[in-house]
């Protein structure tokens, strides 16, 4: 299973120069995002939003990932429910078109979801579309040419012209991809080549295209758009960047959060070794606590500015 973690920042018109600032302060620290509620001690990744902000989607899960999700009232996030497609395979990378009207995700599901019940090794990109409320349309498996057994695609984003950008490790010589929308298919997959011969891992675009926020290594870089293609990527410098995995960025429909998963510990937990060895009780306390190893979901102020052309 591809594993991920979250962010904000604020989006502000273009820059006179071109030189760059971090758009991330590298002294605040990430906090956890609506922990107990979202964040628990089970795994969380891939936090996406509603147009207002008001519900949030997310995959959960330990045996298999669910796409779950949560609504927030006078600032309160609620206990989270399953979405409606989901609970029956393994769903995941949830990513919410900017106008809402439309839920990419990963899942193991089979293409014929009547007929072969049983789990499949491949991972394949589906969508679903909202009808009505809390209700989604069963879910549709994308039939283009980038969406067959034995490659994997992992992590899907899309900006507001319907563009696609993922993570395929096992493609070709990049890792992660874009296809264009054409009409009701997409074009065949161009490589996102932004970091150099790096990874480059789940690549979040911006609504408007201007700028890509993906994972290489155990950081978060950032890439602008300009006349001639991608800037090489800059690294985000997070306080998270600590060797803890980070992974499934995604930003605030207001652009001043960014969200990231991460399994980072160091910072938020430790033990005391001047005190008492734990015994099993304090051990299953551990255990169950937000901060064992599992991924949460994160959040910190950013600041993009964008270079001019």
């Amino acid at each position: 299973m591809h594993n991920h973690i979250t962010l904000l920042f604020a989006l502000t018109p273009i820059a006179t120069t071109l030189a760059q600032t971090n758009p991330v302060d590298t002294s605040s620290k990430p906090e956890i995002f609506a922990p107990g509620v979202v964040s628990s001690p089970f795994e969380e990744v891939a936090a996406t939003f509603s147009p207002d902000g008001n519900t949030v989607y997310f995959a959960q899960g330990t045996i298999s990932m669910e796409i779950c999700y949560s609504k927030r009232s006078n600032n309160t996030w609620a206990k989270p429910h399953i979405i409606s497609f989901s609970g029956h395979w393994g769903d995941w990378d949830p990513f919410l078109s900017p106008d809402g009207a439309r839920l990419y995700f990963v899942s193991n599901r089979p293409l014929d979801t009547t007929g072969e019940n049983k789990f499949k090794r491949q991972t394949h990109l589906w969508y679903s579309n909202r009808e009505n409320n809390d209700q989604w349309s069963e879910p549709h498996y994308i039939k283009d040419s980038f969406n067959l057994d034995g490659i994997g695609n992992f992590a899907p984003t899309v900006s507001r012209n319907g563009d696609l950008y993922f993570y395929s490790p096992r493609r070709g010589k990049a890792t992660s991809y874009y296809a264009k929308k054409q009409g009701d298919h997409y074009g065949d997959p161009q490589p996102l080549l932004l970091n150099g011969d790096e990874e480059v891992s789940d690549p979040l675009i911006a609504p408007d295209g201007s700028y890509i926020i993906f994972v290489s290594g155990n950081d978060l870089y950032i890439s602008y758009h300009n006349n001639t293609g991608w800037t090489k990527g800059q690294p985000l410098k997070l306080q998270a960047g600590d060797g803890s995995s980070i992974y499934d960025p995604t930003i605030s429909p207001d652009g001043r959060t960014l969200y990231f998963t991460s399994n980072r510990v160091a910072g938020y937990y430790k033990r005391d070794p001047k005190n008492l060895p734990l015994d099993y009780d304090a051990l299953l306390k551990e255990m169950n606590g937000i901060y064992n190893g599992k991924g949460n979901i994160f959040m910190v102020p950013l600041h993009v500015v964008l270079p001019s052309s």
